[in-house]
């Protein structure tokens, strides 16, 4: 089957620069690192004596860059490899964004004409902070491949950019010398071109440095960072950095005081003679007007400074807010009470708030750096304190948990951020982690995988669709049609209408399940769970030694006896009586998949049937810029990979409990 997938075109000067360099080998320690499960952390001691960069500091930049992490040597989604980051972005050639596809709406909204897409922009190299790899070099006499391929090497490589950041600093050098004064260099490293983005990320070095750390790495180290819970970074060193000072934040930026934001506005534009002529976004008056629901996990399919530029095209689309790879660096461009253009479903759009991060979703396994996560989790910790969103997945949702609005609209859907998103991770960082309560007998699973050991063979990061994929920490399981590895995968009619399995392309999520995700039990065979999936059991594997999942509790939906069939929707729009004269009906459409008798959905919440009506610049439209309410109540299931709806009336609500034979 032919899956619509994001353009991969990033990729291919990339691979033929690098990864055809490193071929399909992981990223080793090389004969330059101690043997041993201790022998990173030699790594570092080693690099610290030789630099003069205290060793606190050293590991607390690697940790706030990549986790001590080799990522196989596959680039950062800002084009840093290795556990220091260091950054070559010369390889990354230009990127069609992924809102370009010309069949696509990302409104998502029938009530209006089609939105088409403007030319992508294109990718940019950036200035020094995206090319660090260069000077590691001069200053090590290393190789770049050597500095790409050799952990050891890159850490001696980014050791000596911190040592020549602080000696043009003027500060104090030497291993033995008071880590709190290497503030400036830290913030140096960020790459970050302004004092409130520097200093965000050596705030986050320093915290980490408090806090301490320890981790075993993706290929098998145990790295630890002691905790200094006494140390206070000496800020002035940031003042003679000579980088530019921000605007003051204008009065109504929303981020929390901690980040480094600043306002990029999305223009509001009537471009054309007609009222239905504008962008990129729409106006409200939310949550007063109707309440946010959601918060989109994006990422850009290009590069930040693209981004940027392509938000501010009137005639194009918007989100809420960018957020920047190599330092966490936040742009907002749409109040948080106005509804943009992101999803590809008006009513997520209209209940949602959107995020892209700078990155790629299938670039030969590219990672997203950890002060990106870091940043982006401050940001959604304080939107949905603010407007009171639940911290769990069934709000907290990646674009690829979007539904589709109409069965023809499916299969366009996109499934960023992708399998490699770190959903548990993230969450930790929200401080929401996934801990449940429940038993083999409560009826409910979450997903939830070991990342860095959970790495299913996906293909088609790059070149042909059955190109295998660098292996890669990944928070998807996969789901086949019986309790064995060789059974076939589960089939998503949406995405193959003629009803074949799914495959393990990277666009295709037809048989995955994510970290966070709640599922009902269907079924349990040995070391093999089954959960109801599209109107399937849908197997994966889930030993006791080492699950995938974790026993839950809550409520399920059930069809209402004597209702042999329950349609399943993907907005939840009212009933047609509901709406006023003068207004079009968007009519109540049922999606392609089957909930039948006999299955069991887990359930997030009840919402009410609405419609935010809004198709003119002024609002000069019949009922716009008004929510449209019905007496018609849904209920928010987990149907497959994305969530969806099913009519109240339709179903019942019960405990999840399964009782005993």
């Amino acid at each position: 089957m032919r899956l619509r997938r994001r353009s991969l075109t990033t990729t291919a000067l990339l691979t033929a620069t690098v990864v055809a360099s490193l071929g399909a080998t992981a990223l080793t320690a090389g004969p330059a690192s101690a043997a041993g499960p201790d022998g990173r952390q030699a790594d570092y001691a080693a690099a610290s004596a030789a630099s003069g960069v205290p060793l606190s500091v050293l590991l607390g930049v690697s940790y706030l860059e990549s986790r001590w992490d080799t990522n196989r040597g596959a680039p950062s989604t800002s084009a840093g490899f290795g556990p220091m980051h260091l950054t070559d972005a010369a390889a990354l050639a230009a990127a069609a964004q992924h809102h370009d596809d010309p069949s696509e709406d990302p409104r998502g909204d029938d009530a209006r004409g089609p939105k088409v897409g403007r030319r992508a922009g294109t990718t940019t190299a950036g200035g020094p902070a995206l090319q660090t790899l260069d000077r590691a070099a001069t200053l090590t006499g290393t190789a770049k491949q050597t500095l790409r391929t050799d952990p050891a090497a890159n850490i001696r490589g980014g050791a000596a950019l911190l040592a020549a950041y602080q000696r043009e600093a003027g500060g104090p050098a030497g291993a033995g010398s008071d880590p709190a004064a290497w503030y400036g260099a830290v913030a140096r490293y960020s790459g970050a071109e302004t004092t409130d983005a520097a200093a965000a990320f050596a705030d986050e070095v320093y915290a980490t440095l408090r806090d301490g750390a320890a981790r075993t790495t993706d290929d098998g180290h145990t790295v630890t960072l002691a905790a200094q819970p006494g140390i206070r970074p000496v800020k002035t060193w940031l003042d003679r950095l000579g980088l530019r000072r921000p605007p003051v934040r204008p009065d109504g930026l929303e981020c929390p005081a901690d980040i480094s934001c600043e306002w990029i506005p999305a223009p509001y534009e009537q471009y054309g003679p007609g009222a239905g002529d504008y962008g990129n976004h729409d106006l409200s008056d939310r949550p007063s007007r109707q309440r946010i629901e959601y918060i989109v996990i994006h990422d850009t399919e290009t590069s930040y400074d693209s981004t940027i530029g392509l938000v501010q095209d009137p005639t194009y689309v918007s989100w809420h807010y960018t957020l920047r790879s190599v330092d966490g660096h936040v742009a907002q461009h749409v109040k948080t009470k106005d509804v943009a253009w992101h999803a590809g479903n008006w009513y997520v759009n209209a209940k949602s708030i959107g995020l892209e991060h700078e990155g790629f979703a299938a670039q030969q396994g590219a990672w997203y750096t950890e002060a990106m996560y870091r940043s982006s989790a401050k940001l959604v910790r304080y939107l949905a304190q603010r407007l009171s969103i639940p911290l769990d997945r069934n709000h907290i949702i990646g674009h690829d948990n979007v539904p589709g609005t109409v069965p023809s609209t499916v299969r366009g859907m996109h499934w960023d951020p992708g399998p490699y998103w770190d959903w548990n991770h993230y969450f930790d960082l929200l401080h929401a982690p996934f801990i449940q309560f429940g038993t083999d007998r409560t009826g409910l699973v979450t997903i939830d995988p070991d990342y860095a050991t959970n790495q299913p063979q996906f293909t088609g990061c790059t070149g042909a669709a059955t190109n295998p994929c660098p292996l890669h920490g990944s928070s998807s399981v996969i789901l086949r049609t019986a309790p064995d590895a060789g059974a076939a995968l589960l089939s998503d009619v949406g995405l193959n209408p003629a009803g074949g399995p799914a495959t393990m392309e990277i666009a295709d999520h037809g048989a995955r399940a994510a970290a966070g995700q709640t599922y009902a039990v269907a079924d349990r065979r040995g070391d093999w769970t089954a959960i109801w999936y599209l109107g399937q059991k849908g197997w994966f594997y889930n030993p006791r030694s080492k699950p995938a999942a974790k026993w839950s509790t809550g409520f399920v939906v059930v069809p209402k006896p004597g209702k042999a069939t329950v349609p399943v929707y993907g907005r939840a729009y009212p009933e047609q009586a509901a709406y006023p004269p003068g207004v079009p009906y968007q009519a109540i459409t049922p999606l392609q998949y089957t909930f039948a008798a006999g299955q069991r959905y887990a359930m997030s919440t009840v919402v009410p049937g609405e419609y935010y009506r809004a198709v003119t610049f002024d609002g000069s439209g019949p009922g716009d810029w008004t929510v449209i309410r019905g007496q018609t109540k849904y209920v928010q299931v987990q149907f497959g990979h994305r969530i969806m709806y099913v009519n109240l009336d339709d179903v019942q609500i019960l405990p999840s409990f399964v009782p005993g034979p």
